[in-house]
């Protein structure tokens, strides 16, 4: 009986252990312009950060209309922890704590009811350009490394 509430504390505390870890892993990064695995070798800057590709070419794509893929390339950079969130993206207003959305691993805070409703209207990349197209009013550049 006692072995059998030993093995059961123990794999309770590694299923709770490898939750902590798995919460910790930053979602792995796309390419803005294709939503391949980016590469860290294949780089641009944008926005003050660092912005990963999947390949030569998609910098390149990226240069030439950098409008089209900003949002994509905002959210890479929050993702990465370039930029970090300070307030509402939509109002620029204090974010209520019980009030955010999820965009690819990333919770984003928002301010009121309103925000989110407008939020969950949407999903997908409507949701990502809804709230990283223009980044000036939530968010800031974390400390370059």
């Amino acid at each position: 009986m006692k072995t059998r509430l030993c093995l059961a504390a123990l794999a309770a505390i590694a299923v709770f252990v490898g939750s902590l870890n798995a919460a910790d892993e930053k979602p792995a990064l796309k390419c803005p312009v294709s939503g391949q695995a980016a590469k860290a070798d294949k780089t641009a800057e944008f926005n003050g950060g660092s912005v990963e590709f999947c390949c030569g070419e998609c910098p390149k794509a990226f240069a030439k209309d950098t409008k089209k893929f900003a949002a994509k390339a905002n959210l890479q950079l929050v993702q990465s922890g370039q930029l970090k969130q300070i307030k509402c993206p939509l109002t620029a207003r204090p974010v209520a704590a019980d009030k955010s959305v999820e965009v690819e691993g990333v919770t984003v805070g928002l301010c009121c009811a309103g925000c989110l409703a407008k939020a969950k209207k949407v999903s997908g990349d409507e949701l990502t350009a809804l709230l990283f197209t223009e980044t000036e009013k939530g968010f800031e550049l974390t400390k370059k490394k």
